[in-house]
């Protein structure tokens, strides 16, 4: 990279940087409309092809909202729009960093089955219960289990009324999509074994025990990152099988 692309780059990040405080303290909240375009490159002391491409980095991020004709605004920032990108970044991991996302999960989801045990009502013990019952009659078919799978866990997640959490684990899951698809493909026993994993999960939450339903869990997270690093190949890669 040359020194006037550096220079550049490091103009558009101070833009980006100021823009991110404005908004992060409050003095820019949602739905503010920002100045013009030489204003506001004058308060920050840039250029105004700096702050274009400033502007648009953060509306890529759902910070900004750029609206044609009508200026650009702060979004709304809602925790589902500003963890959508994170959710869009994690399927791009590959190889080991997937392993240190099923860490992550193993940090956060046994916590959300033990709140959701106490926390579920009636409905959403039954329409865990539907997720179960459609992963199992899923068969062989992946897709199928893999959106039952997806929804049985998003159904503990909303049960814990932590939407924070919630968008964390989904992009997790997100970035481990691949790996249990591979996983279901290669190894003809863990249907059977997610199948079981799931009936303890369901059963712990049904039956209100917090500690079951943690430690549930902890063992199916462990069992699939363990299957995971034990196929993984001498550089940390897998041969993904779509």
């Amino acid at each position: 990279m040359s020194d006037t692309s550096k220079r550049r780059r490091g103009r558009t990040e101070e833009a980006i940087k100021q823009i991110r405080e404005l908004v992060a303290s409050g003095v820019w909240g949602p739905g503010t409309r920002l100045p013009r375009e030489a204003d506001l490159a004058a308060q920050l002391g840039v250029g105004r092809s700096s702050l274009r491409e400033a502007v648009r980095a953060l509306a890529l991020t759902r910070v900004l909202e750029v609206r044609h004709g009508a200026g650009t605004y702060v979004a709304s920032l809602e925790p589902s729009e500003l963890f959508e990108t994170t959710r869009f970044a994690t399927p791009l991991l590959h190889g080991r960093t997937v392993l240190e996302l099923f860490e992550v999960r193993n940090m956060l989801e046994p916590e959300a089955a033990a709140m959701a045990a106490v926390r579920a009502d009636h409905s959403m013990r039954e329409e865990l219960r539907q997720e179960l019952v459609r992963m199992i009659a899923a068969g062989d078919d992946m897709q199928e289990f893999l959106e039952a799978d997806g929804s049985f866990h998003d159904v503990i997640w909303r049960s814990t009324g932590n939407e924070v959490l919630r968008l964390l684990l989904l992009s997790l899951m997100a970035g481990t999509a691949r790996a249990r698809r591979w996983r279901g493909v290669a190894d003809k026993a863990a249907l059977a074994i997610a199948h079981d994993e799931h009936t303890r999960i369901y059963n712990a939450i049904r039956a209100q025990n917090a500690e079951h339903a943690r430690a549930a869990m902890v063992v199916h997270l462990a069992e699939s990152a363990d299957w995971l690093r034990e196929h993984l190949d001498a550089t940390g890669q897998v041969p993904w099988s779509e």
